[in-house]
């Protein structure tokens, strides 16, 4: 005889939704996850309808149906029309479901440029790279046989301090310094080292580099927005969300916020820097794209026991060569390379031969000041261009957030500027789910176009932004 799947039918769950703060489809959606987690919602339990789970809890459907909803994107459940929902068979999809880097999608038969990330210009990276090469095919050795020792890595990390001589980071040393492959590993190695228990949670601001959250949803962690202003993320609103969730990290940016780049004062680092010491947050500030000098304290020098500075080369000298940095803690840069090394042992021998060569040959530092250059050429290109709209630009920082005028949308305007050859990234990417999301896009600077096709785009965004769909024909 054969054997036929029993389905359980479980139309009477209803959970307490007191221990989820937040938005109510959040912590039902949380809910839900838990029980089929636990086993209170085996395989195959039909789940009851929104008409009547809403009722029970007290909610709207809308509130029940965008819950589910979440958790059908998921693959924890299953809709079938005419039967009901139900918990999956299968299990979860497995991995990430989005990616964090868009491949470049730039000229030849597309006939679109790029405005979506910052592109760095050349301007003799390729000289350097091959000068650095052939010194290390000279010098390779048994060296090259066996793993990187946080010894051998000890010429290195003393450059790196170097490199940030012109901040203001308070006293730092070789050994506050862990090496990593480019600034997003640098958040993992940080989330690795700090965050514990079963549901940790880690503060972002509500609108912030989307790696922050893929990086702590990787870790199992919940991701909570703060609400930001002008000078960056709000006191209150971060002392309200500690008091509520009880978070152990906060990521923020400083003195480029991405996308706003908006730049946080002196008194507003204080305060956070007051906050975080209260209720014991470590923090990361992601310096990733901060312009080479600062004439104020960063977050590091005002709290320096628990503040983790994100550096990388990415955006002043190559993104190819995956090299970044931590400058950790006073006290724990053993701890942030112990955690590097349980992460994927150390740095690839060539990246780090080719650094320090880059370093010491004084190469880095010139190609980033051309860099640098370039990028603030191109930025007042792009402020000569769009400047007459509501532009929030700062020297330096390849990159422009615009707040679109009266009558457009975002997506819209994402939309047609595509249709006209030129891709730019809508707020919304920067916005957790269901977060909130400004109508604005972010221009980065292409410096690896030619200025004629870099002029182009941007008339081209100039021209749909002073023609609001209203004023289109159909």
């Amino acid at each position: 005889m054969s054997r036929q799947r029993i389905i359980v039918t479980d139309t009477s769950w209803a959970p307490d939704l007191s221990q989820f703060p937040g938005p109510k489809y959040l912590g039902l959606s949380r809910a839900l996850r838990d029980a089929i987690r636990n086993g209170e919602l085996p395989a195959n339990s039909q789940l009851p309808t929104v008409r009547d789970l809403a009722w029970r809890l007290q909610l709207t459907p809308g509130t029940v149906a965008r819950a589910y909803q979440l958790a059908t994107q998921e693959g924890l459940l299953a809709a079938t029309v005419g039967r009901g929902t139900f918990v999956a068979a299968q299990s979860p999809r497995l991995g990430p479901t989005q990616a964090l880097y868009t491949e470049r999608v730039t000229g030849g038969a597309t006939g679109l440029v790029d405005l979506r990330p910052p592109q760095v210009p050349e301007v003799g990276q390729a000289q350097a790279f091959r000068a650095g090469l052939l010194a290390m095919a000279a010098a390779t050795g048994q060296g090259w046989l066996d793993y990187t020792s946080q010894l051998g890595e000890a010429a290195l990390r003393a450059e790196i301090v170097t490199w940030m001589g012109d901040r203001i980071l308070g006293p730092i040393a070789p050994d506050d310094v862990a090496l990593t492959h480019g600034g997003q590993n640098a958040i993992s190695l940080i989330f690795d080292c700090c965050l514990r228990g079963d549901r940790p949670v880690v503060l972002i601001e509500d609108l912030a580099y989307p790696g922050f959250r893929y990086a702590a949803r990787a870790a199992r962690a919940e991701v909570v927005p703060v609400e930001i202003d002008e000078h960056g993320i709000v006191p209150a609103a971060l002392e309200a969300a500690c008091r509520r969730h009880g978070a152990q990290v906060l990521c923020l940016t400083t003195e480029a916020q991405n996308p706003t780049t908006g730049r946080m004062p002196v008194k507003r680092r204080q305060e956070i820097a007051d906050i975080a010491r209260t209720y014991d947050l470590q923090v990361l500030e992601d310096d990733c794209y901060s312009v080479a000098e600062s004439d104020i304290p960063s977050l590091r020098a005002l709290a320096p026991e628990r503040v983790w500075l994100v550096g990388s080369v990415s955006k002043t000298i190559s993104a190819a060569l995956r090299f970044g940095y931590v400058i950790c803690p006073a006290g724990m840069g053993e701890a942030g390379r112990l955690t590097a090394q349980h992460g994927f042992f150390a740095l690839s021998r060539p990246v780090a031969d080719l650094m320090l060569h880059l370093f010491r040959s004084g190469a880095a530092v010139d190609i980033r000041q051309q860099v640098q250059a370039e990028f603030s050429e191109r930025l007042q290109m792009l402020v000569n261009h769009l400047g007459a709209f509501d532009l929030g630009w700062q020297p330096g920082v390849p990159f422009v957030w615009l707040r679109l005028p009266m009558g457009w949308r975002a997506s819209t305007f994402v939309r047609m500027a595509e249709a006209r050859g030129v891709l730019v990234r809508s707020a919304d990417e920067y916005a957790v789910v269901h977060g909130r999301a400004p109508n604005a896009i972010r221009i980065a600077v292409a410096a690896n176009l030619s200025r004629e096709a870099f002029q182009t785009a941007l008339r081209h965004l100039s021209d749909l932004l002073a023609r609001p769909p209203a004023d289109l024909s159909v």
